[in-house]
């Protein structure tokens, strides 16, 4: 189910880090690359620090924006390297790589890997439903983009070798990455509607009920349920309007 595994590099700068991701990737039976909005790729340098992985760069999808990249995806992993003002659920290597070899047995996942300088903006962490942070030198913790890829395809495959993990929870179907962002979309305009957001405050409340719904992973009928409760209660606004 490795084929299942997206690798999501996002506004990479340096083309040789695409290619070195590739052979990280190659080496550990990895396939699925997935670039948004690359600075620079197709490119000759991607192709030579490859190193034979360019099969993996010809197939490679560039997407305008993560939400194409994520399209049908059941489980995101986004990778960090330091905290953040609002907590998300943070896994060691390991444990990331367990839960997308498992998920990737019903359908997509996605690893998703942010900027050379920057990493993951609060934007695109707020699509993932998990955190996965690589222990580094307090000291000098800088890594790699192509290091950091290597790191965890090698946990992804180790984990694949242990065969499907033994899970309590009955499989569900569960929403999809894109079918997330509609309901958060949807959630947002509902609470504007009912007066509910305030100005000063909103982003940080819309960012907490986010983590709050990526943290329970509804399957498709619960958002569904949902976003029928959302629409409900415009409904009702408007009519006492």
């Amino acid at each position: 189910m490795l084929n299942n595994i997206r690798i999501v590099l996002i506004e990479t700068s340096h083309p040789g880090n695409i290619g070195a991701a590739a052979r990280a990737m190659k080496n550990m039976c990895l396939s699925r690359l997935d670039l948004v909005a690359p600075q620079w790729f197709p490119s000759e340098e991607a192709t030579s620090r490859a190193s034979g992985a360019d099969d993996l760069l010809a197939r490679a999808q560039v997407h305008a924006d993560l939400d194409q990249a994520l399209e049908g995806c059941r489980l995101v992993v986004g990778t960090s390297a330091r905290p953040r003002t609002v907590s998300w659920p943070v896994l060691a290597p390991h444990e990331a790589a367990q839960r997308l070899v498992e998920a990737s047995h019903q359908g997509e996942v996605a690893l998703l890997f942010g900027r050379e300088r920057s990493g993951l903006s609060n934007s695109e962490l707020d699509r993932c439903n998990f955190l996965v942070h690589i222990p580094t030198n307090s000291d000098y913790s800088s890594l790699n983009l192509g290091a950091a890829v290597q790191v965890l395809s090698y946990e992804i495959y180790l984990a694949s070798l242990g065969g499907r993990l033994t899970s309590q929870e009955p499989e569900r179907d569960l929403a999809t990455a894109d079918m997330m962002q509609g309901f958060h979309e949807h959630l947002v305009q509902a609470l504007d509607d009912v007066g509910f957001t305030d100005p000063e405050q909103s982003m940080k409340l819309l960012r907490r009920l986010r983590r709050l719904f990526q943290r329970a992973r509804p399957d498709k009928d619960e958002i569904n349920i949902l976003r029928g409760i959302l629409s409900a209660m415009q409904g009702r606004k408007s009519a006492r309007r």
